[in-house]
């Protein structure tokens, strides 16, 4: 799937009411603390995220919380896409592996689906089944980004360097 097709399936997305953004707004800083303990605790997390990746592992989820609230208030696709080519790519060049999106995306939607009203979370959900579905599109597009940028070679490298 290409980006152009992957806008396609954006444009069936929207913005959330009012009410709903204050909701996740005001839950944010929770919705992202309870990601973080989850997440570290699991017993796979170093194969999810490399090693000493725990604190960028955080910083992702505090900044996709933050994202999540933008986008959901000011939808707007072609944004949506970029930026989670931009995550996917710069997190992969960084040691997390690809299954590291689809733990972290799944256990967002539980986080959601316990801590947000019915209402929020039947308005939010879709947004974060769009990313799941999604997730192999993205990681194709990121890799693909990777290999063509000549500057990678570099942070290639040093990975290599790293796991020997």
């Amino acid at each position: 799937m290409e980006k152009e097709d992957l806008l396609k399936t954006a444009l069936e997305l929207s913005a959330v009411t009012n009410d709903v953004y204050n909701e996740y707004s005001t839950k944010r800083d929770l919705l992202v603390a309870e990601i973080n303990q989850i997440m570290s605790n699991r017993l796979d997390i170093i194969e999810l995220v490399g090693s000493n990746n725990i604190d960028m592992m955080k910083d992702n989820h505090a900044n996709h919380a933050k994202f999540v609230q933008s986008i959901i208030k000011r939808y707007n696709p072609e944004v949506l896409i970029n930026t989670v080519i931009w995550v996917f790519k710069a997190y992969m060049s960084r040691g997390f592996h690809e299954n590291y999106w689809s733990a972290q995306l799944n256990t967002w939607v539980t986080i959601l689906k316990r801590e947000l009203s019915p209402k929020a979370y039947e308005m939010i959900f879709p947004l974060y089944n769009w990313f799941i579905v999604n997730i192999p599109h993205f990681t194709v597009l990121a890799h693909k980004q990777l290999s063509d940028n000549p500057n990678n070679t570099k942070i290639k490298n040093e990975k290599l360097r790293e796991s020997i």
